[in-house]
């Protein structure tokens, strides 16, 4: 639909090795085929050379050019094949290198064996580091590309706007590290039920799936219930973005908690969310898949890396973070280059993360240039559902491997959809039994200052 539309297994890795791999494997074996061919037809040829009534035949000029043809595309053949082994091992030296680094801290050892597997690659061909140094250059001079055009390429705004996204990767801020959970505890919430519906099916695509937001009763979270044949339950969470952009207050979809969760501290949105799923009646353990939009990806990231619910398919929109997951986590995000909220995720991990099927689309939300770009276009659900319809579009198989997950959803015996609406207990909310109000939450507005939060 879009010819701007890129979608990729996530950073510098484009492709799925493995499968790079396997046609580097399948067109050394068409050389293979071409140079028996090609010797055939050279046998023939010399064959027939020696009868004079044969070097008369009509086709025997044909036979000599088809054997320098079959020679040829022999030699294309084991180019192409050779170059695209090459590539697969470059791009597994970034993934093996991505993976090592997210590993560190919480799996020395699984980090060192696959620095070590990278190595091996590497040293067993010396072009290999050429490439892999290519991969990365180009992922890092282009993952901000659009950003710094938002208002004009050459006012102050462009050059803060680009400034962002180079900053949070800078303070690596942006990817979740494996192994991390979030610190402290999270202020007081209170969620109410506020609609329950029974929707007739499942979402059947990435675009219906980005418009299942809660939309009644200022609610913020959306939980689907699952009933399956076999009499087990899965859950599926819509979670919204940020709704207020005061510090503090009564909202807990509030810049407060944006700010905590991109600390690694438990916010109140993300208590509000497992509330939720609880009341739902969903049990630690439970399949829960989860739909996020800007802090609600933040939300989603957190609660699929979380021990809490097996989160098996993660997609997100306009997420501040990329975590990172499982090889038997999907992972789906939709980016834009000119959106400062996604870029806050610093261009995310450059091997990617999560299962095979995972992948991230990205785009330029809002290619005109001007004073709209204040409002935030490229970061509006709206041109992120645009972006999603492209995506179901482009007829990639890995879109097609969503078809799975609504598949299994729409073999449910029953479905029942409830909105929550989230409110922030404030110490003027509470009263204390002697009918003064209660102590602060224990965060409160000094959050950024306990040692245990950061």
């Amino acid at each position: 639909m879009s010819d701007d539309l890129d979608i990729r297994y996530g950073g510098a890795i484009a492709v799925d090795t493995e499968v790079l791999r396997d046609i580097g494997t399948r067109l050394a074996a068409v050389a293979g085929s071409l140079a028996q061919g090609a010797a055939a037809a050279g046998n023939a040829y010399a064959l027939l050379m020696g009868s004079a009534a044969c070097r008369s035949w009509s086709g025997f000029d044909a036979l000599g050019r088809s054997r320098t043809r079959l020679d040829e595309l022999r030699l294309t053949a084991e180019t192409t094949a050779s170059s695209t082994l090459l590539m697969a091992d470059a791009y597994e030296v970034v993934e093996l290198r991505a993976q090592a680094e997210a590993l560190a801290a919480s799996d020395a050892a699984a980090a060192a064996a696959l620095n070590a597997r990278a190595d091996e690659i590497l040293d067993a061909d010396p072009r290999v580091q050429g490439l892999v140094t290519a991969l990365v250059l180009d992922w890092g001079t282009h993952r901000f590309d659009g950003l710094d055009t938002q208002v004009g390429f050459d006012t102050w705004f462009g050059g803060l706007f680009g400034g962002i996204g180079m900053a949070a990767a800078l303070l690596g801020k942006g990817v979740i590290p494996k192994g991390t959970t979030l610190q402290g505890r999270a202020d007081a919430v209170r969620v109410t039920p506020v609609a329950t519906t029974t929707p007739k099916a499942p979402p059947t695509s990435l675009p219906e799936a980005l418009q299942r937001f809660p939309n009644s009763g200022g609610a913020q979270v959306r939980v689907e219930k699952y009933t399956m044949p076999d009499g087990t339950n899965r859950f599926v969470a819509y979670v919204k973005g940020t709704q207020s952009v005061l510090h503090g207050g009564s909202n807990p979809w509030d810049m407060k908690s944006n700010f905590q969760l991109y600390a690694g501290a438990k916010s109140a949105s993300y208590q509000a969310t497992l509330d939720a799923l609880k009341a739902s009646g969903a049990k630690p353990g439970d399949r829960v898949d989860v739909v996020g939009h800007s802090q609600g990806g933040a939300i989603a990231s957190h609660l699929a890396m979380d021990d809490v619910y097996d989160v098996g398919v993660e997609i997100t929109a306009g997420s501040p973070v990329e975590p990172t997951l499982d090889d038997d986590q999907t992972l789906v995000q939709l980016r834009h280059t000119d959106d400062v909220v996604s870029s806050l995720a610093g261009g995310g991990s450059p091997g990617g993360t999560g299962s095979p099927d995972s992948f991230t689309a990205e785009r330029v939300g809002d290619p005109v240039e001007g004073l709209q770009d204040l409002t935030l276009e490229p970061h509006m659900l709206d041109t992120y559902v645009e972006t999603a319809e492209m995506v179901e579009e482009s007829g990639d198989p890995r879109v097609d491997g969503l078809d799975g997950l609504w598949n299994e959803l729409g073999q449910a015996t029953s479905v029942t959809s409830t909105d929550y609406r989230a409110e922030r207990v404030l110490p003027e909310d509470v009263v204390a039994p002697g009918g003064s109000p209660a102590p602060a939450p224990v965060i409160g507005d000094e959050w950024w200052r306990r040692k245990d939060v950061l």
